[in-house]
């Protein structure tokens, strides 16, 4: 499994927002337009699909192994990929930006 990064933001909370539904959301990735989520790019078009909808992500950053970024892909490529006829389990990131370029 390829690791994921996340870069968080804290979030600012009221005493009126304390409940416990509040905070739980306050643990989890925030939703805003520069979130960025690095992954590797041995990752499968599958599971990165699975990253983008959990952390609210428009773009995956690839990153090599010394974390220097080698790419991008958006959410209308892996979609794209997602819906041809390729298997997806067996393509990768590096795979789907290599394409791209």
């Amino acid at each position: 499994m390829a690791p994921v990064q996340l870069k968080l933001r804290p979030v600012g909370t009221t005493s009126g927002s304390r409940t416990a539904a509040g905070l739980v959301a306050a643990a989890g990735p925030q939703v805003r337009g520069d979130t960025t989520v690095k992954v590797w790019g041995d990752m499968t078009v599958e599971v990165a699909l699975s990253v983008m909808a959990g952390a609210r992500a428009g773009h995956l950053l690839i990153c090599d192994a010394d974390d220097q970024c080698t790419g991008s892909v958006t959410l209308a490529q892996l979609v794209a990929v997602r819906d041809s006829a390729v298997r997806t389990d067996t393509v990768r990131l590096s795979d789907v930006a290599a394409l791209s370029r």
